[in-house]
């Protein structure tokens, strides 16, 4: 087909109009294109950001579990009063109360000096434990006696009572119908530890 000079002045204006409007299209898609990215791009970086401020409100949840956990360890370990020096005037007067209490009729013990325990697993650095072994020779009227007796002592507090071993053996005293005789004697060997925080303010 062959157009005459007239009719291609006429469709000059058309033509142009409908090349501006492609290349408006184009570059419109192009920039839908680019928009598109841009947003991808942006919620992308808008999910990791969300997903790592999850993980940190994890890790704080986490850690404040944690801290509370050893807040409440803490407060445990102060209502008994193992923390801080040791304790020798509360332990003899909570032995003297458990001995009358229970009415033991003879009961001997010697505390050690105290020593440091170096062996304890995950410790904070300014925090000590020690150890004072205490040596207990009890008469007793029955078994039971004595695991009244490491009862009542644990729950004195003043100290966190480790009982290392106990021995108990018979007296062979015969039973009278005018006395009450002890027929077993425990040894026990026990450490009272305490614990100092040097970093706690007085």
């Amino acid at each position: 087909m062959n157009f005459t000079p007239a009719e291609l002045k006429k469709l000059a204006a058309p033509v142009l109009i409908a090349l501006v409007l492609l290349g408006a299209g184009f570059a419109l898609i192009r920039i839908a294109h680019a928009s598109l990215a841009k947003e991808k791009s942006a919620l992308a970086a808008a999910r990791a950001q969300r997903t790592q401020n999850a993980e940190r409100l994890a890790r704080i949840a986490e850690e404040e579990r944690e801290v509370k956990e050893k807040l409440d360890v803490y407060q445990r370990l102060k209502n008994l009063n193992v923390l801080g020096e040791e304790r020798r005037l509360e332990w003899a007067d909570a032995i003297a109360r458990i001995r009358a209490q229970r009415e033991l009729l003879d009961l001997r013990y010697r505390v050690e000096r105290q020593r440091p325990l170096v062996s304890v697993p995950g410790k904070p650095a300014n925090v000590d434990f020690y150890a004072s072994s205490m040596r207990v020779d009890i008469a007793l009227l029955h078994e039971e006696d004595l695991l009244r007796f490491l009862a009542d002592l644990r729950a004195s507090g003043n100290a966190y009572y480790s009982v290392k071993r106990c021995a108990l053996e018979r007296t062979g005293q015969a039973a009278t119908g005018t006395s009450i005789i002890p027929r077993l004697r425990a040894d026990c060997e026990i450490d009272l530890i305490t614990i100092i925080d040097r970093g706690a303010k007085s």
